[in-house]
């Protein structure tokens, strides 16, 4: 296509522009391309070519450059010259972010040997067990990493060949070829008390029986979706612990450290740190990790979420749970500040993950007395309905106000117990990174939302920003949250900045 003279002039940092605009929204060159192809497949530049653009080899066509200023919804005219501002083409460097963490001195008092004769006291007298220490241990590395594990998404791709969708005679095939028998059993819901006492359904789904039976409860044959997790756990198993002697149980309930052996059922509270409660909750993240990684293999999955603006309802198309969806979205998405949580009522948190650091109202080891209600995710546990819920929170935390988006759906697990998913992310670091002023932004919107006694409409100055970054990540259900009041939300009671506070 034929090249302005004008563009042809301006453009000596155009490519640095693209590539820092590019990098700073954690996009890939293929990410980039897919999301050009998505606006104007005649216009969009291939990967090759957006790389001799890059590299000022190539300059882009006014078309080509319409359609990449759309995907960061810049001007046409801020990648040319007249705004060459040194903040605009210095890239932004990478911050872990998550949760903040201490030094530690005096030094000494923290080494080893210390540690493993205090830690066994400090649970003892809070009540933690090893298994709830454990599961915190792994969600703090989880968190550090930003979920990302290369060696499980490996592993899971060799087995699985990057195929997706694989249904349930796909898996039960490759089971087959790892020398697995699958064998099927009756198990009901029976009630059972959790670490705090309470009574819910709980059943056993499936197990791994050495050397090489999967023993499954006939009724995930009705449940497909299910089923298909347990079989990708149950590979992990074999695949990364290479059918070791442990049997390995998948239970579906409220209660997370239900301790079973063949023939009886039980639930332990022992507040003693057994380092096999440690080893086994670190292989049950393993091969969950896995099993999501086998069923959504990051780069297909990830380009389907791109294709359909991060809606949940991808878990339809490829046939997985929404737990299982939504968890991935926080593992293959470029945009690094999610959260996902998955609560049952009064106040268990099955999963959490925050790789923004976000404050928790609880946590999995103790339900406080003054949790905020209006978190989206707590707010629907005592709801009854099973709508999707789209909201936009402002939260004081460290640092000051941020602004968060999340999805949240209630749904109902295998033994009929009804738990809320919820999927978000930090908004302020995307604010930051367009070159708002995402705290103050954030402490604008804090502002009108307790001046409405808790909510308010958002502001037009603030809705237009974050529907600009809505659309710069493509994730559809930020939009869906503008179209209703933001809350502001609190990690307690104690600190409520809305007038009349909650808990008094």
């Amino acid at each position: 296509m034929k090249i302005s003279n004008n563009l042809l002039r301006k453009s000596h940092f155009l490519g640095t522009k693209i590539r820092n605009l590019r990098k700073n929204n954690h996009l890939t060159m293929e990410d980039l391309s897919s999301r050009c192809i998505k606006i104007n497949p005649e216009q969009a530049p291939s990967v090759s070519y957006l790389s001799m653009i890059e590299r000022g080899k190539r300059v882009p066509s006014e078309g080509m450059l319409e359609v990449i200023a759309e995907v960061f919804q810049k001007d046409i005219g801020w990648f040319m010259d007249d705004s060459s501002a040194d903040a605009e083409i210095t890239p932004v460097k990478n911050n872990r972010g998550g949760i903040a963490g201490m030094a530690l001195e005096p030094s000494f008092l923290f080494s080893n040997d210390i540690l493993q004769i205090a830690l066994p006291e400090m649970l003892a007298q809070t009540g933690t067990s090893g298994r709830q220490f454990a599961q915190l241990l792994i969600r703090a590395y989880q968190e550090y990493h930003r979920n990302h594990f290369p060696d499980l998404e490996r592993a899971a791709e060799e087995v699985g060949q990057k195929r997706m969708p694989m249904d349930e005679h796909d898996l039960i095939a490759v089971c087959g070829r790892l020398g697995l028998e699958v064998h099927w059993f009756d198990a009901v819901p029976e009630e059972m008390a959790d670490e705090l006492g309470v009574m819910s359904q709980t059943v056993v789904r499936s197990y791994f029986e050495p050397p090489n039976k999967i023993c499954l409860n006939n009724r995930l044959k009705s449940q497909p979706d299910r089923l298909k997790y347990d079989l990708a756990v149950h590979l992990g198993h074999c695949t990364l612990h290479d059918k070791d002697g442990v049997k390995s149980y998948l239970v579906t309930g409220r209660s997370q450290s239900i301790t079973l052996n063949q023939g009886e059922t039980g639930v332990a509270h022992s507040s003693e740190v057994n380092a096999l409660d440690i080893l086994q909750a670190w292989r049950d993240f393993e091969c969950s990790f896995f099993a999501g990684a086998l069923l959504c293999p990051k780069v297909p999955f990830r380009q389907l979420l791109d294709r359909m603006a991060y809606s949940i309802d991808v878990h339809k198309i490829i046939g997985v749970t929404p737990a299982v969806a939504m968890r991935r979205m926080t593992a293959v998405s470029p945009y690094p500040h999610w959260h996902y949580f998955d609560a049952y009522a009064p106040g268990t948190l099955r999963a959490v993950y925050r790789g923004n650091g976000i404050p928790l109202p609880w946590g999995n080891m103790r339900l406080v007395e003054d949790a905020c209600q209006h978190w989206a995710v707590f707010r629907m546990v005592n709801v009854d309905s099973n709508q999707d819920c789209a909201q936009i929170s402002v939260m004081a935390a460290s640092g000051g106000p941020r602004i968060y988006a999340c999805q949240s759906r209630k749904v109902s697990d295998l033994a009929e117990n009804d738990h809320v998913l919820c999927a978000g992310i930090d908004l302020t670091p995307a604010l930051d990174t367009q070159m708002q002023d995402g705290h103050g932004l954030a402490e604008q919107l804090r502002e009108a939302c307790v001046a409405g006694g808790g909510s308010a409409i958002i502001p037009q100055t603030i809705s237009r920003e974050l529907l600009r970054v809505a659309k710069i990540l493509n994730i559809g259900w930020v939009e869906s949250g503008l179209a209703s009041e933001a809350r502001v939300i609190c990690s307690r009671g104690a600190v409520c900045p809305r007038e009349p506070q909650c808990y008094s």
